[in-house]
């Protein structure tokens, strides 16, 4: 049996970057920064993309595409937003190799240099919302509701597989509206969107609020998020909604005639989620034994681990198993049968304890005899043995158990570590000791919040929407602060 994982306790970084490997979710490429997605990691996003795309639909978006280079031209238009990501920009110079004449090795043609560089899309802002100039002349058009399933490229120094990685897969909307109070209607509702997935089908229990205005979008007049909190105390913020008013539309030209003949620019929103929702899963639920998923995005839900010692044996445990798995996939559920015989059970049973599938099922020649079946879960590693007629009436229970149960257990503990506190020298004795996330006055200035993230490491995490409109002393300076905001060190 392989070497049991480090546990969270002794090295949490280490555990994560472990288990990633561990679990055959992903590993480093060949390219700095860059990861490989394996088939279980790839299915997760899909599970995961799958139900996104179906809450996007349901809220009137369609998916399109748009291509992966942007002119520089067309980034430089909007002057907050390339200050905003100009550091993260890979920049494509060049379109054609040749062999270097003195033999040693290939190198980039010099006279094959483009007319224009091409910036890799960090985000799709400026080459959307040049299009949407086309697309949109009279309010006819709006609202223009439109997703994108991609990829970015964000040159990070500092990467892990899933948090932060140099390309990542994601996906992105852009929409356009004939008010602002449409456009803000929009990103609010994308936020609600994403806290409800996230809640749902990821059983991680989310603050929503908005970001101040050093850590909105670059671009943004307002940017709304949900806020999750990991087993290490660290925030992650797991999903953004950007309202942005008629910046890109000016920058790009973007106009529309309304009823009554008037040109106006078009009002915006973006909004996305990305692979670092597969890291936010891992580090939400899992163990020292490894993944724990929810069954909502399990890739399988239910495994069967067939015991026998001959071939007589494994026919007829095998002919249970199959009906078995024929009544739980007639429910809706995603089984796999797993009669490889090139493993032990005991080697299997491992495996899917370190891939968190839910619910593990052996079979074997006693079992068939008592007509029971050993059911095992994998969110409280207990066993129960369950009669045979009544495993799919258990098992379809047993999901909305594992699920609610993941959640309560991540919100009892978002709870605990939810402090408030009224002065500079507890938010750092709290911060030190204890982590999680710190609910404390600010006065609203940036030079407060610059000083406590300089000084601390942690940042302003949002603004929760569901803080109260009550008046106090800021912790740092002492002057009045609106309402309380959640502060926290994040990934």
């Amino acid at each position: 049996m392989a070497k049991k994982l480090t546990t969270r306790e002794e090295d949490y970084s280490k555990w994560y970057n472990e288990l990633v490997i561990r679990a055959d979710l992903a590993e480093n490429s060949g390219v700095r920064g860059c990861m490989v997605i394996k088939p279980y990691g790839y299915a997760i996003w899909e599970r995961m993309q799958a139900e996104l795309d179906r809450m996007f639909k349901e809220t009137g978006h369609q998916n399109a595409y748009f291509p992966l280079f942007i002119p520089k031209s067309y980034f430089s238009k909007e002057a907050s937003h390339v200050d905003g990501f100009a550091k993260e920009c890979a920049v494509v110079t060049h379109y054609r190799l040749k062999n270097a004449e003195d033999g040693s090795g290939i190198i980039v043609d010099p006279e094959a240099k483009l007319e224009e560089e091409l910036i890799v899309r960090p985000t799709s802002e400026t080459i959307i919302w040049d299009t949407y100039r086309k697309w949109i002349q009279s309010y006819r058009d709006l609202p223009l509701l439109i997703n994108q399933w991609a990829n970015v490229v964000r040159w990070e120094m500092r990467t892990r597989l899933f948090l932060r990685t140099a390309e990542f897969l994601w996906q992105e909307g852009h929409t356009a509206h004939a008010t602002k109070e449409e456009a803000i209607a929009e990103a609010e509702q994308m936020m609600n969107v994403y806290s409800d997935f996230a809640e749902n089908f990821m059983a991680i229990p989310v603050v929503k609020g908005t970001k101040t205005e050093s850590e909105r979008f670059a671009g943004a007049l307002e940017t709304y998020c949900i806020e999750a909190l990991m087993q290490d105390g660290k925030a992650l913020q797991a999903g953004t909604s950007h309202f942005l008013g008629q910046n890109f539309a000016k920058a790009f030209d973007v106009k529309f005639a309304a009823k009554d003949g008037a040109l106006d620019y078009v009002w915006a929103t973006s909004w996305g989620v990305s692979t670092r929702l597969v890291g936010a899963l891992i580090m939400t639920h899992s163990d020292d034994n490894g993944l724990v998923l929810p069954p909502n995005l399990a890739p399988d839900q239910v495994v069967i681990v067939p015991i026998y010692r001959s071939e007589e044996e494994l026919k007829a445990v095998s002919e249970v198993a199959n009906d078995l798995m024929k009544q739980l996939r007639s429910k809706g559920l995603r089984v796999k049968f797993d009669n490889r015989d090139t493993q032990k059970p005991g080697w299997k049973f491992n495996e899917y304890e370190l891939k968190g599938v839910p619910v593990r099922i052996a079979i074997g020649p006693k079992d068939i005899e008592k007509g029971t079946v050993e059911l095992a879960r994998r969110d409280t590693l207990t066993k129960e043995f369950v009669a045979k007629h009544d495993v799919v009436d258990k098992v379809i229970s047993l999901m909305a158990e594992i699920q609610n149960n993941l959640f309560e257990k991540a919100l009892t503990y978002r709870i605990e570590h939810t402090t408030e506190v009224s002065s500079y020298d507890e938010f750092k004795e709290v911060l030190e000791s204890k982590g999680g996330f710190i609910s404390a006055y600010w006065d609203g200035t940036p030079e407060t919040e610059e000083k406590i993230k300089n000084e601390t490491k942690a940042t302003i995490r949002c603004i929760p929407l569901d803080a109260q409109d009550e008046s106090g002393n800021c912790m740092v300076t002492g002057k009045a602060g609106a309402r309380k905001v959640l502060f926290a060190k994040a990934y």
